[in-house]
């Protein structure tokens, strides 16, 4: 069997009429180079399929393929046709330039501004009341940037992280790294902020003893910031050391989000043992849900479930990399990476099971079936399927609620980074569906995560090896930042 199995399928049964490059031959059309006869979408190719096109000789492949071959049969066609992948998509290359000129949308025109360079290995980013931004540097810790673009030394006395990782092919890799943070819903009152970092020990379980590597769990811990300091730190989740896995944390999730009655939201990816996303055991693959304080909600789904975690709101997640609540809506959605193909966009409901890893939309990644084509004996009843399916994949990041006045059109939209495309997507959400998306932004580096500040403008951490950056959208007749301090 070929590496990429949907890809030899294709060549057996497909190459013939369409081409070896899928250009073409005089039997079949193009599929590559040229319009499709209908919707380029998943769906509108995987119906193509399944019902053929009898006049132009092309048979009815529902008759001899299963659904989800057909369904990657289509994302191979779909991946095929998009661009080419570029250094760009990796980080890599020369650093994009920020476009100096307005940019037109279909509901607004903008513009982009530069308010932090040299950023170090992103990962999250918060808007503060006053203007000032809150980021996440994964080697650095936490830094504080000004309404001006001034740029602090990293907040002393925040979790200890590690800076060992390595470069992997174009990835960055490790583990004990600082994480997500946010604020809470009265930070003008109390100052809460919320940090989520990898905590790290070595021979501290069975995994790190017999490998003698280290080994890391997401945790959760909320503090101050008072004259370039950490302080007032109070702990409010860690898992048991036994849960804690090695490797890189690359797909830990670890997304904090609060709901409109402050009850506070953290994800937790599935890392190397997939099945545990399934068992309320473990928190991996999970989405938790606690008080703002760190206490358990006695109203939680699994809080009386004998052997579950109590503090799980939801399970069988691959790895969220956003998370945020719609206060219009009234909704916690999420942003998932998929296997190939099949990234999504979630409602996050009470007790719901999201598949992972015996069901999701993409295939793995040599083009077999996701749980090998096996019933996935999940329970139906609780099965909650994407709202919104990016297939192929986007490598869908950070994501946020618009609310703001600075760009009144896009109000209550979501706004969507993405990691692998480079861009970043604004999607009009109705009755918890989406029903449009538009493209904002392409090609200015890997969105990490994003975030709108309380003046409606959008914040973007763009990650790149030869320099990470802080970019702004603002309204075209917003006066530009007067200074501009590099981090290092």
């Amino acid at each position: 069997m070929p590496a990429d199995q949907i890809g030899g399928f294709y060549e057996q049964e497909c190459q013939v009429c369409h081409g070896p490059s899928l250009e073409g031959t005089a039997q079949g059309s193009a599929l590559v180079g040229t319009a499709l006869s209908g919707e380029e979408s998943i769906e509108a190719l995987t119906r193509s399929i399944a019902e053929g096109a009898p006049t132009r000789g092309m048979p009815a492949w529902r008759e001899t393929l299963t659904a989800s071959r057909i369904r990657s049969l289509a994302l191979y066609i779909l991946e095929k046709r998009a661009r080419p992948p570029s250094e760009n998509d990796y980080g890599l290359g020369p650093l994009p330039i920020v476009p100096g000129h307005v940019m037109a949308s279909e509901e607004h025109d903008f513009r982009l501004e530069t308010l932090a360079e040299n950023i170090l290995h992103p990962y999250g980013v918060a808007a503060l009341p006053n203007g000032d931004i809150l980021l996440t540097e994964r080697t650095q810790g936490l830094r504080v940037v000004s309404a001006k673009g001034e740029i602090s030394a990293p907040v002393r006395g925040t979790p200890r992280i590690y800076t060992d990782g390595v470069i992997r092919g174009y990835t960055y890799t490790g583990l004990g790294w600082m994480l997500d943070v946010a604020i809470h819903p009265e930070y003008e009152k109390n100052g809460w902020i919320y940090l989520s970092y990898g905590d790290r020990c070595s021979d501290c379980n069975a995994i790190s003893r017999s490998s003698g590597e280290p080994v890391s769990m997401v945790a959760l811990v909320r503090g101050r910031i008072k004259d370039g300091k950490w302080t007032d730190q109070e702990e409010l989740w860690q898992a048991d050391h036994t849960a804690y896995s090695g490797g890189t944390e690359l797909a830990v999730g670890a997304r904090i989000a609060f709901d409109e009655k402050g009850y506070v939201y953290l994800t937790i990816g599935a890392r190397d043992d997939y099945e545990r996303a399934q068992d309320l055991r473990w928190p991996d693959g999970k989405i938790l849900r606690l008080h703002d304080d760190g206490q358990i909600p006695k109203d939680n789904p699994f809080a009386d479930t004998k052997g579950a975690l109590p503090e799980i709101w939801s399970l069988g997640h691959r790895n969220a990399q956003g998370l945020e609540y719609d206060p219009h809506g009234g909704l916690l959605w999420s942003s998932e990476h998929g296997p190939r193909g099949g990234d999504e966009g979630n409602v996050i409901l009470a007790g719901h099971n999201y598949g992972w890893p015996r069901v999701s939309l993409g295939m793995e990644y040599d083009g077999s079936p996701i749980g090998q084509g096996k019933p996935h004996g999940l329970d139906p009843e609780t099965l909650e399927a994407p709202r919104i399916d990016w297939t192929p994949s986007l490598g869908v990041s950070g994501i946020d609620f618009y609310e703001g006045e600075a760009f009144p059109k896009w109000a209550h939209n979501l706004m969507v980074g993405t990691l692998s495309r480079n861009e970043v997507h604004r999607v009009v959400i109705r009755n918890g569906q989406a029903t449009h998306s538009e493209v904002l932004i392409r090609d200015l580096g890997r969105i990490r995560d994003l975030a709108v500040g309380p003046r409606g403008r959008v914040y973007l951490l763009l990650e790149h090896g030869q320099g990470s950056r802080l970019v702004s959208i603002l309204p075209v007749a917003t006066l530009p930042v007067a200074t501009l301090k590099p981090s290092h």
